[in-house]
């Protein structure tokens, strides 16, 4: 009973949107990446956004004014890896802040011997485990070219990963999913890309990818929406387990920037 009522509402939202047509004309001419997209994805994933940009809230830091434009750019991003999931795997958190351009926030940290140090890194995007997810927005809103880099994409398949407890590389998994598998085939090819990194081999995904299970999760993510070829002939084993998670792919609908419109 509870999900027939919140489709009815979430149908309602959706029909009360004022959002015109060619502000979504727009939005989706401005992300090649969304370009091998059928009407019907096209129509589900505006549904999703439609939802996102009223139940989310986007707050501009450092006087940036979000604008109608800049939302559904994030938006249309956000939600594209659950297309086929469904809204509710964004359930539980509320805010999306975005910054200007890449910020460093003041961090405090005990080291194992007890002493205090602070760190200020530069970073150009966060995801807190049940808290705000933080954008660049110099960062995200030229990030669905389809280079193979996603600033959105990345942080909120950080979301994704935690729904599990923690960003650890491994999310929720459909039932007709191994957790024995995903482990194994994630695994190992985490291993194998460290592996390469650390002996400066040539890889066409970002290097950061090496840094943890839960960046290794995210940055292929990445990858598996912008350059899904590029993940297949590396770890093809790893594309198949994200098309069943994801309940996507990216290859069959894939245009290359090049040839796209």
């Amino acid at each position: 009973m509870f999900t027939v009522i919140r489709n009815w509402w979430h149908e309602r939202i959706v029909k009360r949107s004022a959002i015109s047509e060619s502000q979504w004309n727009q939005a989706f001419a401005q992300l090649p990446l969304l370009n091998g997209l059928t009407a019907k994805e096209r129509a589900q994933l505006r549904k999703l956004a439609i939802l996102f940009l009223h139940y989310k809230s986007l707050e501009g830091a450092h006087d940036l004014v979000i604008s109608q434009e800049m939302a559904l750019t994030i938006a249309l991003q956000a939600c594209l890896p659950i297309l086929h999931l469904g809204f509710y795997w964004f359930d539980g958190w509320v805010s999306v802040i975005v910054y200007p351009a890449a910020f460093a926030p003041e961090r405090v940290y005990m080291d194992e011997m007890g002493l205090e140090h602070r760190s200020n890194a530069v970073l150009s995007g966060e995801s807190w485990q049940r808290g705000p997810v933080i954008l660049s927005w110099e960062d995200s809103q030229h990030a669905g070219i389809a280079d193979g880099h996603n600033l959105v994409i990345h942080e909120f398949a950080h979301k994704l990963d935690g729904l599990n407890g923690s960003a650890n590389g491994f999310p929720p998994l459909h039932k007709n999913m191994r957790a024995a598998k995903w482990s194994k085939v994630l695994g190992e090819a985490f291993e194998d890309f460290q592996y390469k990194v650390s002996r400066g081999a040539y890889v066409t995904i970002d290097t950061y990818a090496a840094t943890s299970p839960a960046e290794f999760f995210a940055v292929l993510s990445e990858v598996f929406f912008e350059r899904p070829d590029d993940l297949h002939v590396l770890y093809p084993q790893v594309y198949d387990q994200f098309k069943q998670f994801y309940r996507q792919d990216p290859l069959a609908r894939y245009i290359s920037p090049i040839d796209s419109p």
